[in-house]
């Protein structure tokens, strides 16, 4: 196989699904590495990443695709949607075989509409694949774990050598394992390319609307300059038009749903918890990319200029935080949100455990607004009405400092470059 395979945190999460299921599906953006994760497992591949591969099994539709699915298990169907028949004929095939752990699927978007059938509900599993996270890039010690900060005994203690220039660094690369071990302008390229692809791609030419690739980047754009906030749909829509613009916001709703649909665009959803007052929440999602080295491409910053710019920097850094989290939360079956009152009070990540069980997450790039991110927490706990939910496991404040350590009031304080799943 090509390459040395940097080993990701999803490798023994798929295997274990393959051991209790008939198939999964890997999901994630193109060029996270899902084809190469999938690889290592494989027994042997399909794929539909040429026209040529994909002509020749379309003239099996109809007459039957059962062929293409013949093959040592795990069998590895790669880009399926390019032929959303397969979904069909693997459900049928892993009904069949009543056996487990027989094909893998990999898609880097959703399928057409009505072109597939059945769920695959109970059959086949749905696992999301991102970039990767600094520890598994190597730029984290990982002496801090997320699944051991659950318990409330778990001792903090680590340090870190990254400081602020590798940490702006890492977040104009992001995490493509491509990008890797690159130097920082190939790295910088790869990313700049990504969004250029994307801008390009027709993938990103919603039902009943024009292709119109100004218009992309524009909203890419925007979002980039919005990273890491609850800004409204409207207050995009205003930014995309500018002076002379007139998209409307049923066609900026359906580009937005296009780049969700490629998993470009992974907004964090708001926390609706029981709290203790009547204090109205905020619903309106954050904005964030897969990535947060699709922000620093499509607004042209580099690293220097982010250690420049502390206001950009700390959004970008709390978007790379966001990624990083998703990622190591994962294997726990965690889910990531935010919490916003109307009077202003936020704690920028939740992450709730399947039981009850749930932290909460202070983003402060620099160690001088520690103090300021543990008061923030410890009022979160506060407010949370204990008769309906759990007290925290632990509150957090993640920094790009160097040392990571439990406070006497017993908020963590973790650098992001000593934290890991």
């Amino acid at each position: 196989m090509p390459g040395t395979y940097l080993k990701r945190i999803l490798d023994s999460y798929i295997k274990e699904y393959l051991e209790a299921m008939g198939a999964v599906l890997i999901e994630g953006p193109k060029w996270c590495g899902k084809t190469r994760t999938s690889e290592e497992i494989a027994g042997s591949i399909l794929r539909l990443d040429s026209k040529k591969q994909i002509e020749i099994v379309k003239t099996s539709i109809g007459s039957g695709l059962n062929k293409f699915l013949e093959g040592d298990t795990p069998r590895l169907i790669d880009e399926w949607q390019e032929v959303p028949e397969i979904w069909d004929a693997v459900r049928f095939e892993v009904d069949h075989r009543s056996e487990k752990g027989q094909f893998i699927l990999t898609g880097s978007s959703s399928p057409p509409k009505d072109s597939v059938v059945h769920s695959g509900a109970g059959r086949i599993a749905r696992i999301t694949m991102r970039p990767m996270s600094l520890f598994e890039s190597g730029e984290s010690t990982g002496h801090v774990s997320l699944s051991g900060l659950f318990d409330p005994k778990y001792v903090v203690d680590g340090y870190t050598e990254v400081k602020l220039d590798k940490i702006a660094f890492a977040i104009t690369r992001g995490g493509w394992p491509r990008s890797i071990n690159e130097t920082y302008e190939n790295a910088t390229r790869i990313a700049s390319q990504y969004v250029s692809a994307i801008v390009n791609s027709d993938l990103l030419r919603p039902e009943g609307v024009r292709k119109d690739p100004p218009l992309v980047r524009r909203i890419i754009e925007s979002i980039s300059r919005n990273i890491s906030t609850p800004a409204s749909r409207e207050t995009v829509r205003r930014d995309v038009n500018g002076i002379d613009g007139n998209i409307s916001d049923i066609t900026l709703t359906k580009y937005l749903r296009a780049m969700e649909e490629i998993f470009l665009i992974e907004n964090l959803p708001a926390w609706n918890p029981h709290i203790r007052s009547k204090t109205r929440l905020m619903k309106t999602p954050k904005w964030h990319f897969t990535d947060p080295s699709i922000a620093a491409a499509a607004l042209k910053v580099s690293s220097d200029a982010l250690l420049m710019d502390y206001n950009a920097f700390g959004l970008m850094f709390e978007s790379l935080c966001v990624r990083d989290l998703r990622i190591y939360s994962q294997p726990l079956e965690g889910h990531v949100s935010y919490f916003n009152d109307n009077n202003g009070k936020e704690v920028d990540i939740i992450i709730e455990l399947p039981g009850g069980k749930w932290g909460a997450v202070e983003v402060k790039l620099g160690d001088h607004h520690v103090d300021e991110g543990a008061k923030n927490l410890l009022r979160l706990r506060d407010k949370i009405d204990t008769e309906y939910m759990k007290q925290p496991s632990f509150l957090m404040v993640l920094t790009a400092g160097q040392f990571s350590y439990r406070r006497p009031d017993g908020v963590a304080v973790v650098s992001i470059s000593c934290l890991r799943d």
